[in-house]
């Protein structure tokens, strides 16, 4: 099954904006992990022609976070639909176990014994001083961190999350996770 693991950062924040609405929010960099070549690949919104085709021929999209922030705020620069693409939230699955939300820090540094280089609000900054290299590293450092959970899980059936000094165990039925699943999908491109 061809899957993509993806993370996004905003050029700004819901602050900015008014209200707590992803779709309201201006998107900096995309990272993007494909299955089918191996690749970590960053885009801008300005080079999002070149990404479409990856998330097109995905039967899956992985990340953290994604349902409620990620797929919402892509899809307003997507001329079709990106929901119709099955999709994998990592938080979600988490959250359906455990009844709350963990940050991906914490079950990085549960699971994988490393934390992550850095925040979303400092892409932000990074942002406004136009240092984009600075936010490709770090939305392609949470790809790769992303990828890493969710292969742990799948080999595993868990995740680990770090609270307060303690390793918490979350047990989960990945079974359904690469299942394919037809779809209807308007593709951009000619195939």
């Amino acid at each position: 099954m061809n899957y993509v693991v993806f993370d996004i950062e905003t050029r700004n924040i819901f602050q900015d904006v008014g209200r707590a609405d992803p779709v309201l929010l201006d998107i900096s960099i995309v990272g993007v992990y494909d299955s089918t070549t191996e690749e970590y690949t960053s885009y801008a919104q300005e080079e999002f022609t070149k990404m479409w085709p990856l998330f097109e021929k995905a039967d899956i999209l992985i990340g953290y976070n994604s349902d409620h922030f990620d797929i919402p705020l892509l899809d307003k620069y997507y001329p079709g639909d990106l929901t119709k693409i099955k999709s994998l939230d990592l938080l979600k699955e988490i959250k359906d176990v455990i009844g709350r939300r963990v940050r991906l820090d914490q079950v990085a540094e549960g699971t994988l014994g490393k934390r992550k280089n850095g925040h979303g609000l400092q892409a932000v900054e990074w942002w406004k001083k136009g240092e984009v290299d600075k936010i490709r590293k770090y939305c392609l450092m949470d790809v790769k961190i992303t990828k890493e959970v969710f292969d742990y899980a799948l080999k595993n059936n868990e995740l680990l999350f770090k609270e307060s000094g303690k390793k918490n165990k979350i047990a989960l039925n990945t079974s359904s996770w690469l299942q394919f699943e037809k779809q209807a999908m308007t593709h951009t491109l000619g195939f």
